[in-house]
Formats: C-alpha cells, sequence, structure tokens
C-alpha cells in the first residue's frame, strides 16, 4: 500500500509545484504591466510629458533653467513648490492630480490600424501630395507629433480636425482621391519614422505670409515644406 501511496503523493507534489510557478508567473506579469500602466513622470524620466511639466513650471516662474524634457532635481524641486501651492502631496512626482493642476493632457501615437492608416494617408495626400515620399512621411510625422504635445489634442482626429489646423479641411482637398504613396507614407509614420527631426508644425514659404509661423524655430526644410517646432 505504502508503495503506491508514497508515487501518488509525488505526483499531486509536482503538480501543485507546477501550479504555484504558474499562479507566480502570471502574478509577476500583471505586477509589470500595472507598473508600466501607472507610470508616472519623476526622477529619471524623460519625453515630451516632462517638457511639457518643465514649460508649465517654467510659466508660473517655478522653473528656472532650460526646458530640456528630463525630469532632473531641479524639475522636482519645482514639482514640490508647485504642489504645496496647490495643496496637494508634495511628494515631487508629476502624477494625474498634478498633470491636471498644470493643465497638461498629453496622447500618445496610436497603433498602425487600418483606419489610423487610412485617416492619416488622407491627411498626407491633401497637405503634401506632390511633395516627395520623404516629405510625406515628415508630415504625417507632424501630426503625430502633436498627438503627444500638450499644446494640441490627444486623439489622431482631434488633431486632423481640430478647427484651424490645416486649410486641406476646409478648401476640400482632403476629400479628393488619396495618393498611394500617402498610405505607406502613413504606416512608416505610424511606426516610427520621423524626417521632421520632431517638428509640430511646417509651412511652405511661397503660400504663407503668417509672420508667426515664420518665427518659429526651424528643425529641416524638405521639398517645399520648412518644419518648425
Amino acid at each position: 500500500m505504502k508503495n503506491k501511496v508514497v508515487p501518488a503523493l509525488k505526483v499531486i507534489f509536482i503538480i501543485l509545484l507546477n501550479l504555484f510557478t504558474i499562479m507566480l508567473f502570471l502574478y509577476a506579469s500583471t505586477a509589470r504591466q500595472e507598473s508600466s500602466v501607472t507610470a508616472l513622470s519623476k526622477v529619471g524620466s524623460r519625453g515630451a510629458e516632462v517638457r511639457a511639466i518643465q514649460e508649465k513650471l517654467k510659466e508660473r516662474g517655478l522653473y528656472k533653467i532650460a526646458v530640456d524634457g528630463i525630469y532632473g532635481t531641479k524639475t522636482k524641486e519645482a514639482v514640490i513648490k508647485f504642489q504645496k501651492q496647490q495643496g496637494i502631496a508634495a511628494d515631487g512626482i508629476a502624477g494625474p492630480v498634478t498633470l491636471k493642476r498644470l493643465g497638461i493632457s498629453i496622447g500618445s501615437v496610436p497603433a498602425a490600424t487600418n483606419a489610423n492608416v487610412n485617416l492619416l494617408a488622407r491627411i498626407i495626400s491633401a497637405e503634401a501630395r506632390g511633395e516627395s515620399y520623404t516629405g510625406q512621411v515628415a508630415v504625417g510625422a507632424v501630426i503625430l507629433n502633436r498627438i503627444e504635445h500638450p499644446s494640441f489634442p490627444d486623439t489622431l482626429s482631434g488633431v486632423i480636425y481640430e478647427p484651424g489646423a490645416f486649410t486641406a479641411i476646409t478648401d476640400g482637398q482632403f476629400n479628393q482621391p488619396v495618393a498611394d504613396s500617402a498610405y505607406k507614407a502613413a504606416k512608416d509614420a505610424l511606426n516610427g519614422w520621423d524626417p521632421s527631426g520632431g517638428a509640430i508644425y511646417y509651412y511652405n514659404p511661397s503660400k504663407t505670409s503668417n509672420q508667426w509661423i515664420r518665427s518659429r524655430p526651424v528643425i529641416t526644410t524638405i521639398g517645399k515644406h520648412v518644419f518648425c517646432s
């Protein structure tokens, strides 16, 4: 009898051990996912959101040095000062409450789904028809850069349909047949290619007399378009 019980207990033990290992793996995976979702801007963070935080703090006179998109000790100190002014937890971390009080809302570049490719391709074709392929991708990249910038809407459609943003929306070009190259350009832009160098504006010098847009810092020129920040 004992000879039969011992092997059975070993099998049960192995099964339980495997179940425990699987549960531990799932727990760790979930924890990593939750950590990435709830990641906040804090010391060591970099990117568009940090730049936005620094710009807002600088407007309030709380941040005195260059806006560089790097969350260092000076940024943390400025955030703490702001948090104290607002009467919220002064931990130096720019969480949802702090960002909301600063008036910051930033989107993220969407996936290259068929719907997103088609929508982006339509505005690329309307705005950059006749430009080189690189120039078309650059126009698409500017639109995506705006999604990640606090001064613009947080979605692809929001940026494209923002009132007054693109003349192609109002002059009917947006509704014209889409150039084949624009679909490929849209995919490349959505997949991360940015020939504009991070620009959030572009213009054709021969077609605009707007002095404000001409005053923006120039990043690069591709074809007939000047790309700027």
